[in-house]
């Protein structure tokens, strides 16, 4: 049974493609085929039955002549060959026999009241009393069938004939001329002829009404089943688009029918909700949809109009998931209702970039701010640090004094280095990339820190290509860069802990630095906040490291990524464009 689907498939699929307009081109050329051999057929049948015909009269004849002539052997005369003639006429398809001599006058007739009367004289007689050939015609009737009538030479002997009794002056003339001098005419009934010949055209005429409306209705049949394929083969695009679309559209989608229950449910609503679509198809709607959206659809129901709102959904691992929603029901176009439809979307990543503008609002306002007031701080502090440094040499030998005038510097330089990383937070930055390989500047970093690494006694790990590629970099900038992290996982990992610096070309267009180091980690709530100015969790530290590295890595069109937890440690991820992704970026293609 297997083995002979294939084929079936294969013969549907030849009817599918099939053009309608090659049958009916073949209609087009069958259907005069089929009217020609039906006249065709119609001509052949007149033919034989006019042959059939001649053939019976030529026999008649011949039957006459033959009793004609046995009637002469008995010496028989006009009267006895009268009668014969009458009795051979009697059989009921034959109208008449008919003798007559060259001038058409009839001198024996199956009709005695005819005998002497005119008959054939619109022919040659006297020239087809001298011929053997048999000939015939169509005698045509007002009333009734036309008459067959075959006619030649009556010759039944080449002696004299004996005296009819219709004229015997005639009889004895013709015998002084020979027996060549009389006709003979045989008219046939052509009704049983005509009525068959009639049912036979009618015949081929219904034939010919059958096979045209047999033609008509399967042309019509094969268009309205070539039709009905295209219809469904475009609906099933359609419907295979629209099923590809929706299960794979970003949005969530639930459509319920009139009687409550789910009847769409795609893979985003799936992958939103935690609920698979086998669980929650065929289910009523305010049984598996969560409180949130259950309300919705509640409202939806009694209101019986479109809503959208926002809604914070908490997921299984209890999550909140800020969600917009929009319920409307669904019509036709005849204004059906035919269900409801529910569609939402996950909120969060335009809140998170909601606060990414507000943060970088609130950062460049800040930044403003900060670069007056740094301004107006510094030229102060210089004057406070030359009154410092005064105090200090003033009172050298007196001990407390002069420690209180070295913090008085100490404090100070502390304060002018914060505003020195203020103003360079909050100052444009100028990038100064040449091409420069990212090994050289990391393994010039490293050289810096390895001495604050040992004497904790952490252990530094590379990862670092032999001959890697240059990218446009500013050297200064990125080794800036990569020592507040190094610094950074220094001053969080513990003795015996291990920092791992690697580098790798990520794909064509971007090379990964990675730091990671096994220190304390971050808080998962500390986690956004540490690229916030002035946002730290060391006594000293000044809350601008982060911010400045993310700056400088930006002004690389590169990115930055922190993943972290507490008591496993921290790894920050570098993305810098390579040469190629750079210069898409200059061209405006981007990276």
């Amino acid at each position: 049974m297997e083995q002979q689907q294939p084929g079936r498939k294969k013969r549907k699929r030849l009817w599918a493609v099939l053009p309608p307009w090659l049958i009916i081109g073949s209609v087009a050329i069958i259907a005069p085929l089929f009217i020609f051999t039906a006249l065709q057929d119609i001509n052949r049948q007149r033919e034989q039955t006019s042959r059939l015909l001649v053939e019976k009269g030529a026999a008649l004849i011949r039957s006459f002549e033959a009793g004609a002539r046995t009637g002469i052997g008995m010496r028989w005369g006009g009267f006895q060959l009268q009668k014969l003639l009458m009795e051979t006429a009697q059989q009921p398809d034959i109208d008449y026999l008919i003798v007559t001599d060259t001038e058409g006058r009839i001198v024996a007739d199956s009709d005695p009241a005819r005998i002497g009367l005119n008959h054939g004289q619109e022919l040659d007689l006297a020239a087809i009393a001298r011929s053997q050939t048999l000939a015939w015609r169509r005698v045509p009737h007002s009333e009734g069938a036309d008459t067959f009538e075959i006619y030649r030479r009556f010759a039944p002997t080449d002696q004299a004939l004996p005296d009819f009794p219709a004229d015997p002056a005639p009889s004895r003339a013709a015998s002084a001329e020979g027996a060549s001098g009389f006709v003979i005419f045989v008219g046939l009934d052509m009704g049983p002829i005509v009525a068959a010949q009639e049912e036979d055209r009618r015949h081929t005429l219904w034939m010919a009404l059958i096979f045209l409306l047999v033609s008509c209705s399967g042309i019509i049949s094969l268009l309205l089943a070539q039709g009905y394929r295209t219809a469904r083969s475009s609906l099933s695009r359609i419907k295979a688009f629209s099923d590809s679309l929706v299960e794979n559209m970003p949005i969530g989608l639930i459509a319920v029918d009139p009687r409550g229950q789910l009847i769409a449910f795609n893979q985003t609503a799936e992958g939103i909700l935690g609920r698979s679509a086998p669980d929650v198809l065929g289910k009523r709607a305010d049984e598996v949809l969560p409180e949130g959206l259950r309300e919705i659809f509640r409202r939806l129901v009694g209101e019986g109009r479109a809503s959208e709102r926002e809604i914070d959904f908490t997921a299984a691992e209890g999550r909140t998931i800020p969600l917009e929603v929009i319920a409307t029901v669904l019509r036709e176009e005849d204004d059906a209702f035919v269900g409801y439809i529910i569609l939402f979307r996950d909120m969060t990543e335009v809140r998170r970039l909601k606060q990414e503008v507000a943060r970088s609002q609130r950062l460049a306002s800040l930044g403003s701010l900060a670069a007056g007031v740094a301004h107006e701080i510094r030229n102060p502090l210089s004057s406070i640090k030359g009154f410092a440094t005064y105090f200090r040499e003033r009172y050298r030998e007196n001990p407390d004094d002069r420690e209180t005038a070295e913090t008085m510097i100490s404090e100070v330089d502390r304060l002018n280095r914060v505003i020195t990383q203020l103003l360079e937070f909050a100052r444009p930055m100028t990038m100064k990339r040449a091409p420069t390989s990212p090994a050289v500047v990391i393994r010039h970093v490293l050289r810096t820190i390895e001495g604050q690494a040992a004497q904790k006694g952490i252990r530094i790990e590379t990862d670092i290509p032999a001959a890697p590629a240059e990218i446009p970099l500013d050297a200064d900038r990125m080794s800036q860069v990569l020592l507040n992290l190094l610094l950074n996982a220094v001053a969080a990992t513990d003795a015996g802990g291990t920092i791992r610096i690697s580098l790798a070309q990520q794909d064509d267009r971007t090379v990964r630095i990675a730091i990671a180091d096994t220190g304390a980690g971050i808080r998962r709530e500390d986690l956004p906040r540490v690229f916030d100015p002035y946002f730290t969790t060391k006594p000293s530290g000044t809350g601008l490291g982060l911010p400045i590295v993310q700056k400088i890595v930006e002004a690389h069109d590169g990115a930055i990524h922190i993943a972290s937890e507490v008591g496993t440690g921290t790894t920050v991820t570098l993305l810098l464009p390579t040469a190629a992704g750079d210069e898409r970026h200059n061209r405006g293609d981007g990276t």
